[in-house]
């Protein structure tokens, strides 16, 4: 089975030679694990534990516990005059003998990024409020240094790992300290070098969310004041223009977009007509997309989306707030009807018929108005049949229909 395009290697049988060269792997493994936590434990954070950690996480770039060790070496000795580390270094975790690989995720044990805040003062102030203009030249220089060697070590494991939540923590780590140790010109380099490796790495696998909620932190920090940056709204919603023109099932780029359109329209100053306009446009461009690849989720997550902004317009901003109630009906009738146009070419495509029920069930909750509105309830008989798995939720629907009802 292909994974977003790329085959995956087919595992070969086991010979006794493969067997021992394994064991001699691991055994080698667990010497280099021991060594590491001999160290750390008489607090020797020196060059030749940091070199210990290159080659473990080499190995295993999963092994969180090891880039906190890394963290502590750069934050030692390897930055020049480190401020506060004695500090930074208790907010890191120890390493002990229950430690583990843990598993990827979002909601794991926390890694030292998490604990050492990001600097959101000027550029011309370190953690802790310690001024750069204190800092020479030449350590200006070599924490730059540091800071380029440390992103170069990284990027084979992104390339084999892209999606190693530990190796990306740990590649904001290093941003948040070119902010904290160097001037905001020189740290704004670091910054506009991430954004063209998201680029290269969306090239690679342009569904790779990791690298897609990267690349909005990374924006999100050029566009910041304290690195002297400009909206980059534009740049970015024609950056999802491309990406989707390449790949229609590119649910990152579609996420990407929909957190893009408020903020697009508010900084184009856009009226009561042109974002009616705009929104009309959007609507095109995904049944468009629909009309090539009806079954595909990511579109009818947009869709949907684009829908809940004409429905839900009291509660929150939305694209076109200014729109009347008449002019909302017309908007999802003609959804509707050109849905309904799918069903010539793919009438048993399960997730037409569910969108039909839930956007006739969001226009008969508009009102009535000057639209006739169809009944509901053929588009949840011909939904149960598709769909049967999920019985007890349209049983659920029928209930709030008949409701609704009376």
């Amino acid at each position: 089975m292909d994974s977003h395009g790329a085959a995956r290697t087919s595992r070969t049988a086991r010979t006794e030679e493969h067997r021992k060269r394994d064991l001699d792997k691991i055994k080698k493994y667990r010497e280099l694990e021991e060594s590491i936590r001999g160290q750390v434990s008489t607090n020797n954070y020196d060059t030749t534990l940091f070199q210990l950690t290159s080659k473990l996480l080499r190995l295993n770039p999963e092994y969180y516990t090891i880039w906190n060790v890394r963290r502590r070496c750069l934050i030692s000795g390897l930055f020049s005059a480190p401020s506060d580390g004695s500090s930074l270094s208790r907010a890191l975790p120890s390493i002990s003998q229950s430690d583990t690989t843990n598993p990827s995720s979002d909601h794991s044990s926390p890694s030292s990024s998490d604990a050492t805040p990001r600097d959101r003062d000027p550029p011309t102030t370190g953690q802790s409020g310690t001024s750069l203009d204190g800092k020479g030249e030449k350590d200006v220089e070599a924490d730059a240094g540091v800071l380029q060697s440390e992103m170069a070590f990284i990027i084979p494991l992104l390339l084999e790992f892209p999606k190693c939540y530990w190796v990306w923590k740990y590649r904001r780590w290093l941003l948040e300290q070119a902010n904290i140790r160097l001037p905001a010109t020189n740290a704004r380099k670091f910054w506009e070098a991430e954004l063209a490796l998201t680029s290269k790495m969306l090239a690679k696998d342009q569904r790779n969310f990791h690298a897609w909620g990267y690349r909005r932190y990374v924006v999100a920090s050029l566009e910041s004041p304290s690195l002297g940056g400009r909206s980059m709204v534009e740049d970015e919603f024609a950056y999802t223009t491309r990406k989707i023109s390449t790949d229609l099932s590119n649910f990152s780029a579609w996420h990407n977009r929909s957190q893009l359109l408020l903020r697009l329209l508010e900084e184009r100053g856009a009226d009561h007509i042109a974002r009616k306009e705009f929104l009309q446009e959007e609507l095109s461009n995904i049944l468009e997309a629909l009309n090539v690849g009806p079954e595909d989720q990511s579109l009818w997550y947009y869709h949907q989306y684009l829908i809940s902004q004409i429905v839900n317009y009291s509660s929150q901003p939305t694209i076109a707030p200014a729109l009347a109630i008449d002019e909302r009906l017309t908007f999802i009738a003609k959804e509707i009807d050109n849905i309904k146009d799918l069903l010539e070419d793919y009438g048993d495509t399960k997730r037409i018929y569910e969108a039909l029920l839930e956007y006739t069930i969001a226009l008969k909750g508009l009102g009535n108005g000057s639209t006739q509105i169809e009944d509901p309830t053929e588009w949840l008989t011909k939904v149960r049949t598709l769909d049967p798995m999920r019985a007890g939720r349209w049983d659920d629907v029928e209930k709030q229909l008949s409701t609704n009802q009376h």
